[in-house]
């Protein structure tokens, strides 16, 4: 089994370089991806009215695949720095990663 995690963050756009600074510092040895992303949801909670409108949000989402034994420290870190940020998170075990 591959010892890595792939860990995916949505962000509002308004933290998006706050978040590339961020990655840069925690994670200088394998780089990450970034790409825009509309969330959808039947909460409205937190949409403003263009958004309850269009029915989405648009969210800035972020992937890297880390070490497991990093991830304890790297979501520590994540949660104190933006703590009440309006980030969303996910982690999934990676199968393979390589290049071709």
């Amino acid at each position: 089994m591959n010892p890595q995690v792939l860990i995916t963050l949505t962000v509002p756009p308004s933290i998006e370089e706050s978040i590339v600074d961020w990655l840069l510092q925690f994670n200088d040895h394998s780089g990450f991806t970034s790409q825009w992303a509309n969330g959808h949801s039947s909460q409205m909670e937190g949409l403003n009215l263009a958004e309850q409108v269009a029915g989405r949000k648009q969210q800035i989402r972020f992937q890297m695949h880390i070490n497991t034994d990093d991830l304890p420290r790297f979501m520590d870190t994540l949660k104190r720095d933006f703590a009440d940020a309006g980030l969303h998170y996910w982690v999934t075990p990676v199968i393979d990663v390589g290049h071709i």
